[in-house]
């Protein structure tokens, strides 16, 4: 076998606080928050005097895991934030959620914005992109109740 798993999504943010407040909201549990710096660091992710604030957020089956970070130094060099879903490179996280609309209610208090629309794909899933904290793209999927078969 050549991997064992996945184990975490990193995203970057400017206000880790607010990015906290959102993904626990969605359901994530706050793990973890710690600064991290030092050479092992500098080496592993090829940024000289690199210095960093991280949450480590658990999605309730526990199997996967988002690292929010907020750089302190060096300066962030490129912002992505606003590019179309047709861009190159990371784009989304997909959640599979419950309850779609529930879920627009409770993010939309705290500052959520629905992409396109909520569509639904055959009889299988409800979807939608949002906007969230700083303009991160996510995904939700509601996965449709498929009647018995008698």
């Amino acid at each position: 076998m050549a991997i064992k798993r996945m184990d975490n999504v990193g995203i970057v943010v400017e206000d880790l606080d607010t990015a906290i407040e959102f993904f626990t909201e969605l359901g994530l549990e706050l793990v973890g928050r710690a600064p991290i710096e030092g050479e092992w660091a500098d080496g592993v992710t090829g940024l000289r005097d690199m210095r960093v604030e991280i949450a480590m957020m658990r999605t309730p089956d526990g199997h996967s895991q988002i690292e929010l970070s907020r750089f302190l130094a060096p300066p962030v060099v490129a912002d992505h934030r606003n590019n179309p879903v047709n861009s190159l490179g990371y784009l989304r996280i997909m959640f599979a959620v419950e309850d779609i609309d529930d879920t627009l209610e409770r993010l939309g208090r705290i500052g959520a914005k629905l992409v396109g629309r909520v569509v639904q794909y055959k009889t299988s899933y409800r979807l939608c992109y949002i906007r969230g904290p700083e303009s991160i793209l996510i995904g939700l999927a509601q996965e449709l109740v498929q009647p018995a078969s008698e």
